[in-house]
């Protein structure tokens, strides 16, 4: 089994980290209601997806 020589120091290990993000959710409005919706996602609000309805959503 290999056995690194020496230990990696503090600095590497946090560059290697410091390249790690989280990623913001890419939003848009959707063209039927206009409420903000993901990307290639079914609307939340109204159940539409690409002109058609996919989704029944009840009205609270």
């Amino acid at each position: 089994m290999a056995v690194p020589k020496r230990k990696k120091s503090k600095m590497r290990v946090r560059q290697r980290r410091g390249q790690v993000k989280a990623e913001l959710a890419q939003v848009q409005a959707c063209p039927n209601c206009g409420a903000m919706r993901r990307d290639h996602r079914v609307c939340p609000a109204c159940g539409m997806y690409n002109g058609r309805q996919v989704l029944t959503v009840t009205a609270e």
